[in-house]
């Protein structure tokens, strides 16, 4: 029997709330985790060069030291 506040059976909790281990990560656009915090490299996808990620600062908007090309997240 539904809850009188629309929760699903009562004692239950939320209808498709999340359980443990449900992160909050938001998807990029190209599968990987737009929220991977501090920490990690960016690597260039063309040469291999590795740089630090800086916070705040996209890999997809730093270029290659090496040979120009846009770099991309790694942990």
């Amino acid at each position: 029997m539904p809850g009188k506040d629309g929760t699903g059976p009562l004692g239950q909790g939320p209808v498709g709330g999340g359980g443990a281990g449900m992160g909050r990560g938001v998807r990029g656009r190209m599968g990987g985790n737009m929220a991977a915090g501090s920490g990690g490299y960016c690597v260039c996808p063309r040469c291999g060069e590795k740089v630090p990620h800086q916070q705040r600062v996209p890999c997809s908007s730093v270029t290659c030291p090496k040979c120009g090309s846009n770099m991309v997240r790694s942990q």
